[in-house]
C-alpha cells in the first residue's frame, strides 16, 4: 500500500536542497564564463558571435540547469530556470557601472539586446533541467518501489 504522506515544499530540507542547488546552478555559469572568457554583455561586432560565445551562451546554462535538476530532484526542471538571471544579470550590472574595464572596441550591449540573450540563456538551462531531471529518473511515476508490487 503506498504511503499518503506528501511532503510541501517549504519543509527545511527541501528549502536548504534547492538552495543549494540555485547556488550550484549560478556558480557553474560565473565560474564557467571565466573560464571561456566570454562576456555576453559586451559587444563589437558580428565577430563577437564565436563558438566560445555559443558554448557561454547556450551549453553552459544547459549543463547548469542539469545540475540543479539532478541535484534538487523532482520539480529541479522548474529551479533550473532561475539560475542565469542572476548570474548574467551580475555581470551585466557589473559592466555597466566599470566602463574603464572593456577591451578596445567593445560597448555594452543595449538592456533590450541584453535581455534577449537573457531569455535565450534560461530557455537552455529549462532544457537541461528537463534532461536532469529524467536522468534522475524522479519524474512522472518512474520510481520503482519493488515491495509494494504485487506477485503475478
Amino acid at each position: 500500500m503506498k504511503s499518503s504522506l506528501v511532503i510541501p515544499w517549504w519543509t527545511p530540507t527541501t528549502v536548504l536542497r534547492g538552495s543549494v542547488a540555485f547556488l550550484l546552478g549560478i556558480a557553474i555559469i560565473h565560474f564557467g564564463l571565466r573560464l571561456l572568457g566570454v562576456r555576453i554583455e559586451l559587444f563589437n561586432g558580428i565577430a563577437y558571435f564565436s563558438l566560445t560565445w555559443f558554448v557561454g551562451l547556450f551549453l553552459l546554462p544547459a549543463l547548469s540547469g542539469f545540475f540543479v535538476a539532478a541535484f534538487y530532484g523532482l520539480g529541479g526542471k522548474i529551479l533550473a530556470y532561475f539560475p542565469p538571471v542572476p548570474a548574467l544579470g551580475f555581470d551585466y550590472y557589473v559592466s555597466m557601472h566599470n566602463h574603464s574595464g572593456f577591451p578596445a572596441g567593445y560597448d555594452l550591449m543595449p538592456l533590450g539586446w541584453w535581455g534577449f540573450f537573457l531569455i535565450l540563456a534560461i530557455e537552455s538551462s529549462a532544457i537541461g533541467g528537463v534532461f536532469g531531471e529524467v536522468i534522475n529518473k524522479r519524474i512522472y511515476g518512474r520510481d520503482y518501489h519493488p515491495e509494494e508490487s504485487e506477485e503475478l
